[in-house]
């Protein structure tokens, strides 16, 4: 299912994803003052699978997401799943402007995952892109200092996470929809999650209502953009745009929630940022064979 490839579509795609994104960091720092996070996740699975339904019908039914690669599906999915939790825990512990700072190590681990399984180029801009990346998270981290925080190495372990369900999901757009990985996506998270949520079950207040249904949607649809995102480029092309998603939400943080980024932060973040500028630039063309 690629699409020819384009970074301006790629870019228009992810500017979606930034702004569901954006939203649903601020729902999933509300929701989690009450709800457990199994809960918050199975909430989302059912409204994402009931906003679906009608894109599926008007598709042509289930047969439009049928697929034969229902093992890949289901290792991309268990995989984002946990690292899913793993992020909206992590926004109990720390700012959700550092959690978002340390989830863009995901271009790093996204450079180096694409070119041992996807077979993409490891140029020397992507290489000091992981250079830079690995030094701005150690800054963010500082684990040679008693600062650490539980919540830095579970938002580390998340953005890991995702860069390997980023890497499956990039070998499923070969031959599936962007409708397809979705429904799939929602459908496994939900078997997955089902048994830890009614051991955790409490009734969410009206409000809280308000909020899951946030999570719901921009779940779900931010996930359509991306899968089409990746559809036309890379998926080391596709990840560093999203990198803007960390000043809007420290700005938001500090809006919203008072909360303020030290120095440290700041400055491993931009580390970050020139990584994944790097990991931009093209790569140089392989000269033609003489015949």
């Amino acid at each position: 299912m690629s699409a020819t490839p384009s970074k301006t579509m790629a870019a228009l795609w992810m500017a979606g994803w930034l702004s569901l994104m954006l939203v649903m960091a601020v729902a999933g720092r509300e929701t989690t003052r009450e709800l457990n996070v199994f809960q918050i996740m199975e909430v989302r699975s059912v409204i994402g699978l009931t906003l679906l339904l009608p894109f599926i019908y008007r598709a042509g039914g289930f047969k439009a997401v049928a697929t034969r690669r229902l093992p890949q599906h289901l290792a991309r999915n268990g995989v984002h799943y946990f690292a899913q939790l793993g992020w909206f825990y992590a926004l109990t512990l720390i700012g959700i402007g550092q959690v978002v700072a340390i989830e863009f190590t995901m271009p790093i681990w996204t450079a180096l995952l694409a070119a041992t399984f996807l077979s993409e180029r490891m140029t020397v801009w992507k290489i000091a892109a992981v250079v830079l990346g690995i030094v701005g998270v150690v800054m963010i981290v500082r684990p040679a200092t008693s600062e650490i925080n539980p919540g830095q190495l579970i938002a580390l372990g998340a953005a890991i996470g995702f860069s390997v369900s980023m890497i499956l999901a990039k070998s499923l757009t070969r031959t599936e929809s962007a409708l397809s990985i979705l429904f799939w996506m929602i459908i496994v998270q939900m078997v997955v999650g089902l048994l830890p949520t009614f051991a955790v079950w409490t009734w969410p207040s009206a409000p809280l209502w308000g909020w899951l249904f946030v999570i719901g949607v921009c779940g779900t649809f931010s996930h359509y953009c991306l899968a089409s995102a990746l559809r036309y480029a890379d998926a080391t092309i596709v990840v560093p745009m999203d990198f803007l998603r960390v000043p809007l939400t420290a700005t938001v943080g500090w809006l919203l929630y008072s909360e303020r980024l030290d120095a440290w932060t700041v400055l491993g973040a931009a580390l970050i940022l020139c990584g994944n500028l790097l990991n931009l630039k093209p790569a140089p063309a392989v000269p033609a064979r003489a015949p």
